[in-house]
């Protein structure tokens, strides 16, 4: 993660079930549904201004900690948060078993 989005804080936007990340003005955020006790990454997406500047990844990697210390199971969805957990295969510790691309992460 860029170190300029270590000290903005993640907000999970009830409302609009999203998890975001705000950066003058402008948003990076993901998209999720909480079937039983997992909670479903289905889309991210970065406005416009942060297009190209690491704001998606650093919504990504927030979201993921926020679950791993709240004991969330995952269901990574969203080809972009499926990509990311590849990319680190650290964070397969959180996704589901049930999820039925676990094997291929």
């Amino acid at each position: 993660m860029n170190t300029e989005y270590f000290n903005i804080p993640l907000v999970k936007n009830v409302a609009k079930k999203r998890f975001e990340i705000e950066i003058d003005g402008h948003y990076a955020f993901i998209d999720y549904k909480e079937p039983g006790d997992k909670i479903a990454l289905i889309h991210t997406e970065t406005d416009p201004e942060l297009a190209g500047k690491g704001a998606a990844a650093a919504v990504v990697e927030k979201t993921l900690h926020y679950l791993d210390e709240n004991n969330i199971q995952l269901l990574p969805f969203c080809p972009y948060v499926f990509a990311y957990i590849k990319k680190h295969p650290e964070w397969k510790r959180i996704v589901s078993l049930k999820f039925k691309g676990y094997d291929d992460l």
